[in-house]
């Protein structure tokens, strides 16, 4: 492929946060009075913006939401930030980016002073140039302004810059900025989901997407 700036989500992609995003909500819940014992019904909550979802998937009003999220965060920043794992490949995939000459970064949803733990947790920070994540309040949470942002720090021309992940928030949030797309199947979005979104390309495995990079598969 020919880009040579290369955006990458965190949760879901980079990273699988499954058990610590869950838990989090659910202690998040259960402040509210919801008990959810069954952790599978929370993954949806992995990827998008927090607010959103608590919105979306249990009719919160904004500003229960809103304390939902503060609740979230309770459990999230000392425990929940840890119970996650580093998909297997990704520092092979971040080494050959980096030795074709690519530039790196983070681009996610998750509040930046999250991000930066997460990265250094699992010693990803120095293959990327920078991490961008949005602010404890909301500001930058919509995958759109969050990539508009990027680009206009980093002075990144759309036509030379990529964006990976594995939910229609990053998908979206490329289009709006008319950068190129990658849907990861190996990630939290569905079949359905990245389908529907229709990403320039779509690679279900770590692997896959290495080897797209390395032989620059056509345009679908």
């Amino acid at each position: 492929m020919k880009y040579n700036n290369v955006l990458f989500d965190l949760d879901g992609t980079l990273t699988d946060p499954k058990t610590g995003i869950t838990k989090s909500v659910q202690y998040a819940l259960a402040k509210a009075g919801i008990i959810e014992n069954d952790l599978s019904r929370l993954i949806p909550f992995i990827g998008p913006p927090l607010q959103q979802s608590f919105m979306e998937y249990y009719s919160f009003t904004e500003a229960q939401a809103w304390e939902a999220v503060a609740a979230y965060r309770e459990y999230f920043k000392v425990t929940g930030i840890y119970e996650n794992e580093r998909y297997e490949g990704i520092p092979e995939l971040l080494t050959t980016l980096l030795a074709q000459g690519r530039r790196l970064f983070v681009a996610t949803s998750k509040p930046q002073i999250f991000a930066d733990v997460v990265i250094r947790h699992f010693n990803l920070l120095p293959y990327f140039t920078a991490v961008y994540g949005s602010e404890l309040d909301g500001t930058r949470a919509d995958k759109g302004e969050l990539i508009k942002y990027l680009l206009t720090k980093e002075n990144l021309a759309a036509e030379h810059t990529i964006m990976v992940g594995d939910r229609k928030h990053d998908i979206i949030g490329a289009k709006k900025n008319d950068i190129a797309c990658i849907g990861v199947g190996y990630g939290y979005g569905s079949t359905e989901e990245l389908n529907a979104a229709a990403p320039d390309y779509i690679f279900n495995t770590v692997a896959d997407l290495t080897t797209a990079f390395s032989e620059g598969p056509e345009k679908k």
